[in-house]
């Protein structure tokens, strides 16, 4: 048995390809998934020009479908040069999370390469970042390698504007443990592309008003079968296409960046923001799943508890389902 490993600009994807012996058709195969047990491998996925000079993107494939993990900044989960601590996450969610973060990098750096060493399950990998050419991306790579508006390889998602995005308040906060942080977004579209299929309006930007325009009702969510053993059928089996398809809309959701995330609560439950393509899963990625409509206002209104204390880095993510903004808020939880 031989594990195959494919690479290239925005795709980090890992399969387990089994010999044809034992089989009574040639060249037949098994695609082994797990809930623990493997390794996150870092992935590089390009870089774009800048006022300033570039930005480098990054992301992270968890072979797992259950295990997270926590690896503070240091040997274990460093970039370097410049670091170790270049702003990558501590907390690292399942499968895959892609376009995740940026290092800006000057433009006079060349050839010089950032390599992000990552340790997890007693396994050590690397992801090498360069201004290669073959590495260059745009808006509409990015909106492809996420599946972003159902796939679609439409030369407007160039183009596309990224979502406007506003977390009210300081970026650092105080709680004590199990005190409810209520924490305030706004978010907008501003070109509504790629526009929402049943054409529901959307928020323009992150002011908190829409004018001129009234809010639709929100889109029912498909509700899962009655049936127990059909359910789990649904949610255990093995995700049915290798690229994950979204449909647009514009979405906002908190994640744990830095952190333990077991030990926090959000109120409502979030939307998930790595790429669960099991059914009924919460996960724009998951079928069947209707984007809900956002609030006319754009306002987002979502409470952390924290079970343990410690300082935690909490990451607002607005998207239009192709491309992403972010924004980071530090909370610092005493007993």
């Amino acid at each position: 048995m031989r594990a195959v490993l494919w690479r290239g600009p925005g795709r980090l994807l890992l399969a387990t390809v089994a010999a044809a012996a034992g089989f009574t058709t040639a060249g037949a195969q098994i695609r082994f998934t797990y809930s623990s047990g493997q390794t996150v491998s870092p992935a590089y996925e390009g870089w774009m020009p800048t006022p300033n000079g570039f930005a480098m993107y990054f992301g992270y494939m968890n072979t797992n479908w259950l295990q997270e993990f926590d690896v503070p900044i240091g040997p274990d989960n460093a970039i370097e040069p410049g670091g170790p601590d270049r702003g990558q996450p501590t907390h690292f969610y399942p499968r895959r999370s892609p376009f995740l973060f940026t290092v800006d990098v000057p433009k006079d750096i060349g050839t010089t390469e950032l390599i992000w060493t990552l340790s997890t399950n007693g396994k050590t990998e690397k992801a090498y970042a360069s201004l290669k050419t073959d590495y260059q991306i745009d808006n509409q790579v990015i909106s492809t390698e996420v599946g972003g508006d159902f796939g679609s390889l439409r030369d407007e998602l160039r183009t596309n504007i990224p979502p406007e995005l506003r977390v009210e308040g300081p970026k650092h906060r105080s709680v004590r443990v199990g005190e409810p942080l209520t924490l305030i977004a706004f978010a907008g579209d501003p070109d509504n592309l790629p526009a929402r299929r049943d054409g529901k309006l959307q928020p323009r930007n992150a002011s908190g008003q829409m004018p001129g325009e009234s809010a639709a009702p929100a889109a029912p969510r498909a509700s899962p079968p009655s049936n127990p053993a059909n359910l789990a059928t649904l949610i255990y089996r093995p995700p049915s296409s290798i690229v994950p398809s979204s449909g647009p809309g514009l979405r906002f959701s908190w994640l744990v960046y830095r952190g333990k995330s077991s030990a926090v609560t959000f109120t409502p439950d979030q939307m998930k923001t790595w790429t669960d393509t099991r059914a009924y899963a919460n996960s724009p990625w998951s079928p069947p799943y209707t984007i809900p409509v956002p609030p006319a206002d754009g306002k987002w209104t979502t409470q952390a508890t924290f079970a343990e204390a410690g300082t935690y880095t909490l990451r607002a993510v607005a998207s239009d389902g192709s491309v992403f903004t972010y924004d980071n808020v530090t909370v610092s939880v005493g007993r």
